[in-house]
């Protein structure tokens, strides 16, 4: 057995933790840059702080960033985002006592957005936390102090209303509840929305017209986080199902509907199609039965074409090769 082996994929190789904060100006370019593209590029992704983390979810936010304009590369620098856990490494991510994720100690390491002036830094099971364009640290964003729960990692914000559109999901009843932040930043709608246990929503889907939520069968367990792991365990017999929900309607009008037992971090594509909603996603046939840390199953390009009329979800495999982390434009 090599050492290699013995370590987590996850804290080695490409996957390997940087262990500083570096900032380079007047980056060398080759080639050229269209003087037209000015801005900023952002990434965030988890980078334990101390080099060692239980689960590759579980590590700290890092942001690396480059600014571009007329033509020139002026920095790069990394920043981690510095939540309670850049100060104190060893806080617990859940606090096991209330089965409830503490609101401010999120590890903010998954994704980062741009909203009416705030870049936001986000993970599902907490607040956001908000840095500056310069990627300084300004603290977690509760929008007025009207959120105080877990915020979806991929909220989606309306090419035509200028909404953010998010959610968050819990470890206690009724576990799942629907955001919508105006265009200036406001929290103007927050609506419970029960489902039968405690799982994993890693993500949802946004059409011109619709919401469709995601109940699929990666349970909350107690004794896998007890035990220190990713809290998490594939249940076949809790079954998947999708919500479907008018954008203009309230939780009461949710329509559920069966699918078969899958699990999907991203979805790639959703849309209206006169009646139905065609989605487009990255499915996996189960997540994690073999373990929290386990990722031995690989994601295909399925499609799920939803008839609200009559009440039934077509299924259909698009493509057999490997896919995750597929989008289209942010304009769609």
């Amino acid at each position: 057995m090599t050492v290699s082996s013995t370590i987590p994929f996850h804290l080695r190789g490409n996957y390997a933790p940087v262990t500083d904060e570096i900032s380079a100006e007047n980056l060398e370019v080759r080639g050229s840059l269209p003087s037209e593209l000015n801005g900023r590029y952002f990434r965030n992704g988890a980078n334990p702080i101390t080099g060692e983390s239980a689960h590759w979810f579980l590590g700290d936010g890092m942001i690396h960033g480059v600014r571009l304009r007329d033509g020139k590369a002026e920095w790069y620098r990394n920043r981690w985002v510095q939540t309670p856990f850049y100060e104190d490494p060893a806080k617990p991510v859940i606090d096991l006592e209330n089965l409830d994720f503490s609101s401010k100690n999120s590890k903010a390491n998954t994704h980062v957005v741009q909203h009416a002036g705030r870049i936001l830094c986000l993970e599902e099971g907490h607040v956001p936390w908000e840095i500056s364009k310069e990627m300084e640290t300004l603290g977690p964003c509760s929008f007025d102090g009207r959120l105080d729960g877990s915020f979806t990692a991929h909220p989606k914000i309306c090419p035509l209303t200028g909404e953010m559109l998010a959610f968050g999901y819990g470890l206690r009843p009724p576990y799942l509840t629907f955001y919508c932040v105006s265009p200036e930043g406001k929290l103007v709608q927050q609506q419970d929305i029960e489902i039968p246990a405690p799982v994993m929503m890693h993500d949802f889907n946004v059409t011109a017209q619709r919401v469709v939520f995601m109940d699929l069968p990666v349970v909350f367990d107690l004794d896998v986080a007890l035990a220190g792991g990713m809290p998490f365990s594939f249940r076949r017999d809790n079954g998947a199902r999708l919500g479907v929900m008018n954008r203009s309607d309230t939780a009461r009008d949710l329509q559920w509907l069966d699918i078969d037992p899958c699990y999907v971090f991203h979805p790639v594509n959703s849309y209206d199609n006169g009646g139905s909603v065609i989605i487009d996603v990255a499915r996996y046939p189960s997540m994690w039965e073999a373990g929290s840390g386990q990722f031995t199953t690989t994601a295909q390009l399925w499609r799920w074409e939803i008839d609200t009329a009559l009440g039934q979800v077509s299924e259909t495999q698009l493509d057999d090769r490997p896919i995750e982390f597929a989008r289209v434009t942010d304009s769609r």
